[in-house]
């Protein structure tokens, strides 16, 4: 396991942003993203009736429809022990198969780092 203060300021960023969702609206899952100019887009597990998406999944939508062509980055804090396939083809849709993936558990503290590929 890495400390998620081994990471570079704006990967922590996102790590805390993804942390935050996913206290803030108690959800299993929060996430963050990084796009080509930098700006972040923050979002937690969307449940309803008619719609499931992933944390991560809802954090690329967002991303996307905001105007992102690409990712530098992406951050997932969960109780999982590693990014579901749909999470990193998300990722990956939009940012390629190069773009970092980070997993850290609920106390913050990174517990993979993978790519999208």
């Amino acid at each position: 396991m890495t400390e998620s203060t081994d990471l570079g300021p704006e990967d922590r960023k996102i790590v805390t942003l993804a942390r935050s969702a996913r206290a803030r609206n108690g959800v299993p899952e929060g996430a963050a993203v990084r796009d080509e100019t930098g700006r972040t887009y923050v979002a937690g597990t969307v449940q309803l009736e008619s719609l499931r998406l992933s944390a991560l999944q809802t954090a690329v939508a967002m991303a996307v429809a905001s105007g992102a062509t690409s990712l530098e980055a992406a951050a997932i804090v969960s109780e999982a022990e590693a990014p579901s396939d749909a999470d990193r083809a998300a990722v990956r849709d939009l940012g390629g198969p190069a773009t970092p993936v980070l997993l850290a558990g609920p106390d913050g503290v990174l517990r993979l780092n993978v790519t999208a590929g």
